[in-house]
């Protein structure tokens, strides 16, 4: 943490980003700390995640990001990174769950850097069974997962769920969170990573290299396509008449709508069949975290770290995210 001398504006160190392209656009700076509004908490960190969320607001793709308000010709937030964990350092007038000294995970603004601004019902208590940087890769991707197998798949005890892409970010607490709430669970992911799969309690793993989860030798209940690129027909004939298939990719449709043109698809063709075919944007919840940090607490959700960098080396973080050899997540010390 830099020292302040007295009297002067607080700073911080940061990474920061002026303008969209690959990690090497990315720079470590020593900025202004950040001012939190009323209802927010500052965040000292000590942990961020990596999400593909993260890569893509770097990189400015699908160009329909851009559009959608996140900056036409750079990022609107210099300071890239959602996902934290750390200790509260000050509350703004209205908050009223967090004090200062808090160990809280959750999602904020900015989180590669020292100190982050995270609104108040984006926060949770971090579990007290996790390290730091467990408790910072869980947000987005468990959030998020959590959501695709309750809110869109409804997913239910004695189910079969199969989750495509079961060794990344979102896969690998997809896995642990379905067996978690009773289902039973094929995960889909590459050679090297079927270890991984089985290690989240997977009952079958399938290799996407030869393989067919939709060869007709079993039918699903529910799919999470967290891969992104399978045909809308292929992901239909690995389900059942009546089963959900759930888009939470799309990493394959180029770079001025990325996956959006067969998420939109999807939604059309499910007016006119028995089965669902859903996509979604997730929500930022701190009904989420809390309800995570139970699952997380028991030992039925356990955060797999592929590799943890500190802050100046948030280059080499970025391109090993980006490579697609990361097995679950990806943390940055702070």
């Amino acid at each position: 943490m830099t020292e302040q001398p007295p009297g002067a504006i607080p700073t911080m160190r940061a990474v920061v980003q002026d303008a969209y392209g690959d990690a090497a656009r990315l720079r470590l700076d020593e900025i202004a700390r950040p001012e939190v509004a009323d209802d927010e908490v500052l965040v000292r960190v000590r942990a961020a995640g990596l999400d593909r969320g993260t890569w893509h607001l770097m990189t400015g793709k699908p160009y329909l990001m851009r559009i959608a308000g996140m900056g036409l010709r750079g990022p609107k937030d210099r300071v890239p990174g959602r996902d934290l964990a750390g200790t509260v350092e000050a509350v703004g007038s209205a908050v009223t769950r967090f004090a200062v000294g808090d160990e809280v995970y959750g999602i904020g603004r900015g989180s590669f850097a020292e100190y982050a601004a995270a609104r108040e019902d984006k926060l949770a208590r971090k579990p007290e069974t996790l390290s730091l940087e467990q408790a910072a890769v869980v947000p987005i991707s468990a959030g998020t997962a959590l959501q695709a197998l309750t809110d869109q798949g409804r997913v239910e005890a004695g189910q079969r769920v199969l989750v495509i892409g079961a060794s990344g970010g979102v896969g690998s607490y997809a896995v642990q969170l379905a067996k978690a709430f009773g289902a039973e669970v094929t995960g889909v992911a590459g050679t090297a990573k079927l270890d991984l799969v089985r290690s989240l309690g997977a009952d079958r793993v399938l290799d996407h290299t030869r393989d067919d989860y939709a060869d007709g030798s079993q039918h699903y209940d529910l799919v999470l396509d967290i891969a992104g690129n399978p045909g809308l027909s292929r992901l239909r004939r690995a389900l059942t008449p009546t089963g959900t298939a759930v888009l939470v990719g799309g990493e394959d449709g180029g770079n001025l709508t990325g996956g959006m043109n067969r998420s939109l698809r999807a939604l059309v063709l499910s007016r006119f069949v028995s089965q669902r075919l859903v996509w979604f944007l997730s929500r930022e919840r701190g009904s989420d975290l809390e309800r995570l940090a139970e699952l997380l607490g028991s030992g039925q959700v356990t955060p797999s770290i592929d590799r943890t960098y500190p802050l100046d080396r948030v280059e080499d973080a970025m391109r090993h995210l980006a490579s697609g050899q990361v097995r679950g997540k990806v943390a940055l010390t702070v």
